[in-house]
């Protein structure tokens, strides 16, 4: 009962993960972009389009965006081998005390990375994204930082070079039970020089969900101030 209940309170907390892949020998990017196109229609929403470019190189990138959806969530991108995954609902931390759910979501293409603006309603995802964070990272495996191969393993380590996240972290497979899905992961920042059980999270815009924005709009003008998270 208390793993049902600590599963179910990790779920409102989730953070989503993406992870670009650019190996052209294991699968072709527009194969891994395919369903991120057919959840998208081009002609209403300001979303980026797959160029598939086969001469694009891994630089390693990152980017965690603020996404005002129908649920807030912070989807935190990580560049490899042509594509990017993964989703934290509550945001990422700083404190080594605190696990964050991250949720494996489908590939975007790398020009997702400095996408903001709004996603219209009715379509896939509608609602506000902002870049809440960007930068570089280091994979950190043993295995000569193969990212598909930590994937399939269940653990993931590697130093993000940001301007508000820096230092080591580490996400790994949930195993609450046998009946949990593979796309469940558990996002950790490990003790370091930048590590900060203290952590507070500032979100930029200051509501949460698009139904909080709708009634904000009927109560009073929206505020400017920043919003922290816990």
């Amino acid at each position: 009962m208390k793993s049902a209940k600590l599963a179910n309170l990790l779920l409102n907390r989730y953070l989503s993960l993406s992870i670009c892949r650019f190996d052209k020998s294991k699968i072709t990017t527009k194969e891994l972009l395919a369903d991120y196109e057919k959840k998208r229609d081009f002609n209403k929403t300001t979303e980026p389009k797959p160029t598939y470019n086969e001469n694009q190189l891994n630089k390693h990138r990152f980017v965690v965006q603020e996404h005002h959806a129908s649920n807030l969530h912070f989807d935190l991108r990580l560049e490899s081998n042509g594509v990017m995954k993964r989703c934290v609902p509550k945001g990422p931390s700083l404190s080594p005390y605190k696990r964050r759910l991250a949720i494996m979501v489908e590939d975007h293409p790398i020009s997702y990375m400095n996408f903001e603006g709004k996603i219209p309603d009715g379509e896939y995802g509608a609602g506000e994204v902002r870049i809440w964070d960007s930068g570089t990272y280091e994979p950190l495996e043993n295995d000569g930082g193969d990212i598909d191969g930590s994937i399939e393993k269940g653990e993931l380590t590697f130093r993000l070079y940001g301007k508000k996240l820096k230092g080591k972290f580490r996400m790994i497979r949930s195993r609450f039970g046998p009946n949990q899905p593979k796309k469940q992961w558990l996002l950790l920042k490990t003790k370091d020089e930048f590590a900060n059980q203290l952590f507070v999270l500032e979100r930029i815009l200051d509501y949460g969900s698009r139904r909080d924005l709708q009634t904000m709009k009927e109560k009073k003008p929206a505020s400017t101030n920043k919003i922290k998270i816990t």
